[in-house]
């Protein structure tokens, strides 16, 4: 009898582990065609939760911005949204409330008893994250198109987002005992709690380190992904995947992970991705790391930065696509898209593009970023050709950094003609000659990349 109740009782525990361990039910999508492994797997307890966490708020609608006054004309130190009236200003004011601090209300930005004064931080902070926004939505369109961003977008309702990162503290000296780590072997949530490296986003958001995981080329002829190097890109790959909410095969094609033939249209947004993070991080957030007050930043001393899951927080699009900026257009243009405007057209010819930026910026904005389209199509049609590309920059402000501006400019101009599907070895960087427009004033035509296909 004993052992028949000891039986039993085996028996109803090995079920009750086995309920506990059971396969919950997940959905499968289709991306690609059948028989290429290009699925995406879901579970709808886990989406559930995180479609919660992704509805928009609700909009007020939009006010008239020609009626009444303008915001500049009844209060002080407004140089960023005082074009707009006094009502569209003040609806714009209190959506940011509740986008950042819902809690602490108005007072977390102004000091009440002088709201025009830039006392504290968190002013001037804001007032630095709403041309970020601005920027975002004006010039980096081949990444959020038309859907945009707001300050809801990363913030949620909190004064700092959930989702943010600082630089990983370096190994322990004292306890060398364990051996050289190399940033490696301590299971973090971000590299799917793997052994990879633990902080990719210095490397990629932060520093412009190329992503590579496979040769094309026997070594040592100039290959850079080594072992180390493949599994710092596989640890950036873990943390976009999360991010979003998806698996490789969103972005990837099965057939060849490496090639961009045959990849899915998400491959060339999240490249753009990736390069916005790394601008926003180094020309908006690193900047301001003195004007943190020292709780506010990381173990290293450096300031809160902005990475994939930043906007995505666990889904494929911020808020399943939710297209919130629209509704506030005093945050779609920025100061440079404007400066862009007066820019001389792109050239576009089928063996020549000539590409103008903005005053201190290396980003194509507008219609210039079109100039390329020609080019990439010549280029695709003569497999032979190569591109020969030059940056240049005028002669007002400081030789060296105008120098390096040069030089970022013909290299997101050769990324972006990489992004379009040519090999990187028919893209070459050509470090110009010294012409007449870089040498004298802030010429508009001096700040160029030339692109000649030979």
């Amino acid at each position: 009898m004993s052992n028949r109740l000891f039986g039993a009782g085996v028996a109803l525990l090995a079920a009750a582990l086995l309920a506990g361990c059971e396969r919950p039910p997940v959905d499968t999508v289709q991306r690609g065609y059948r028989g290429t492994g290009m699925e995406l797997v879901y579970n709808p307890r886990i989406e559930l939760r995180v479609a919660e966490a992704n509805q928009a708020p609700p909009v007020t609608p939009p006010a008239d911005s020609d009626a009444g006054p303008k915001a500049r004309d009844i209060y002080k130190n407004v140089p960023l949204l005082g074009h707009l009236s006094v009502a569209e200003f003040t609806r714009v004011m209190a959506a940011m409330t509740e986008w950042v601090s819902p809690e602490q209300g108005c007072n977390y930005c102004h000091d009440p008893a002088a709201m025009g004064e830039d006392s504290k931080y968190t002013k001037v902070v804001a007032r630095r994250m709403i041309e970020m926004t601005q920027h975002i939505n004006a010039g980096w369109k081949p990444h959020v198109a038309a859907t945009g961003v707001t300050c809801y977008t990363c913030h949620r309702g909190k004064a700092v987002p959930l989702q943010v990162w600082f630089k990983a503290p370096p190994q322990d000296k004292r306890s060398d005992f364990i051996g050289d780590l190399a940033g490696q072997n301590q299971p973090m949530k971000m590299v799917g709690m793997s052994s990879l490296t633990y902080d990719p986003y210095s490397l990629y958001l932060l520093g412009d380190q190329t992503i590579g995981i496979g040769a094309s080329t026997a070594l040592p002829t100039g290959h850079v992904a080594s072992i180390l190097h493949t599994e710092e890109t596989y640890g950036l790959m873990m943390h976009m995947s999360a991010g979003l909410g998806v698996n490789c095969t969103y972005c990837h094609n099965t057939r060849n992970f490496k090639s961009w033939e045959g990849s899915p249209p998400q491959r060339t947004t999240a490249w753009h991705g990736i390069r916005m993070a790394r601008e926003l991080n180094n020309d908006y957030l690193e900047p301001l790391t003195k004007t943190f007050p020292a709780n506010r930043l990381g173990p290293l001393g450096d300031v809160a930065k902005v990475n994939c899951a930043t906007c995505h927080q666990g889904v494929y699009k911020p808020m399943y696509g939710a297209p919130m900026a629209k509704n506030y257009p005093s945050l779609l243009v920025s100061a440079a898209a404007k400066v862009a405007d007066g820019l001389p057209p792109p050239l576009a010819e089928p063996t020549r593009s000539v590409l103008y930026f903005g005053v201190g910026s290396a980003t194509l904005e507008g219609e210039q970023a079109k100039g390329l389209t020609q080019l990439i199509a010549t280029l695709g049609a003569k497999p032979t050709a190569k591109a020969q590309i030059s940056g240049y920059h005028s002669a007002a402000g400081e030789k060296a950094a105008n120098e390096k501006l040069a030089k970022d400019r013909a290299v997101n101009v050769r990324d972006a003609i990489v992004a379009g599907g040519i090999a990187p070895a028919r893209v070459v960087l050509d470090k110009p000659l010294q012409v007449g427009a870089n040498v004298s004033g802030e010429d508009p035509s001096a700040r160029r990349v030339e692109v000649t296909v030979k």
